[in-house]
């Protein structure tokens, strides 16, 4: 068997960002870190730490860290079990999930969960066609993600799904799509995309006038609530979520530029596949809200 403490040295120097807050994190000094490592890639026969800035794990380290990290995560179900509910300690899960999950129905989600668990949760936030990676990775237990197949190891849920449609305010619309919104115009007036990995505005475009150019004039803003503010403000068109959206299309302060078009995002939750108390129970109440939350 593995040494654990070994283990845990490379998990805290990946975490940690660093050989030296390793340490700090162990209590214990830098160059004792480093030989555990060492030892540990002497034991295995491979390099598991790529000695970038800051550290990454490699292949090897990456599948060694997710064996730990579910061994781990039975041994702190199984402590609690064993002790008072009141020592027990806090739990941690760590997470992938996309921002406008997080931002419109995830924490409703999870709030039942963490009035009856003594759990800490670590957001990691990506694009929902993402967020599988960190899963396959090891680096969280669970995730939100557009994949509709399981990934090795893991277990699958259906969540509900998301639509998306191309939205601006009146005056954008009447400045750069006066007749209407066509594809000379929309490829000359200013965009808003959430990020690179982004590709909700290429898909309304394309959905509504087939190929379009990959490359289009937009404004990059990473954040859900700025994101939507951006729009109103009339800087940009751009994609947005039903949940977002709908009010403000009801009140005439955006109109949808293409309303026979719109992009689903079907949502669903992978988590590993083992027996742990407390990721069953996350999984349910994620699961429960989400179906009250989300479209079917």
């Amino acid at each position: 068997m593995l040494d654990n403490r070994l283990i845990e040295a490379l998990a805290l120097v990946i975490r940690e960002g660093g050989f030296d807050k390793a340490a700090k994190a162990l209590y214990i000094t830098q160059s004792a870190v480093s030989q555990r490592v060492k030892t540990l890639e002497e034991i295995t026969g491979q390099v598991l730490v790529a000695r970038t800035t800051p550290p990454r794990a490699t292949f090897a380290g990456r599948k060694i860290l997710k064996h730990y990290l579910q061994v781990k995560r039975l041994e702190d179900d199984l402590l609690g079990e064993l002790k008072e509910t009141e020592g027990k300690a806090f739990t941690t899960i760590a997470l992938g999930v996309n921002a406008d999950s997080i931002a419109f129905w995830v924490i409703d989600a999870v709030h039942p969960f963490l009035r009856e668990n003594k759990a800490l949760l670590k957001f990691r936030v990506d694009d929902q066609e993402q967020t599988h990676r960190m899963l396959k990775d090891g680096e969280v237990m669970g995730c939100i993600s557009t994949l509709a197949k399981p990934i090795q190891g893991c277990r699958i849920e259906y969540l509900g799904r998301m639509n998306y449609r191309m939205v601006s305010t009146p005056a954008f619309a009447e400045k750069w799509f006066p007749k209407g919104i066509t594809l000379k115009d929309a490829v000359r007036a200013p965009g808003l995309i959430f990020d690179r990995h982004d590709e909700l505005l290429h898909k309304l475009l394309h959905q509504k006038f087939g190929d379009v150019p990959q490359e289009l004039p937009a404004h990059y803003l990473p954040s859900v609530e700025k994101y939507g503010e951006f729009i109103t403000l009339g800087h940009a068109y751009g994609s947005l979520p039903d949940q977002q959206s709908q009010t403000l299309l009801k009140t005439g302060r955006l109109i949808d530029l293409a309303p026979d078009c719109c992009v689903t995002a079907k949502l669903y939750w992978h988590c590993w596949n083992l027996k742990s108390q407390v990721l069953d129970e996350l999984t349910r109440s994620l699961v429960r809200k989400a179906k009250s939350l989300l479209e079917a």
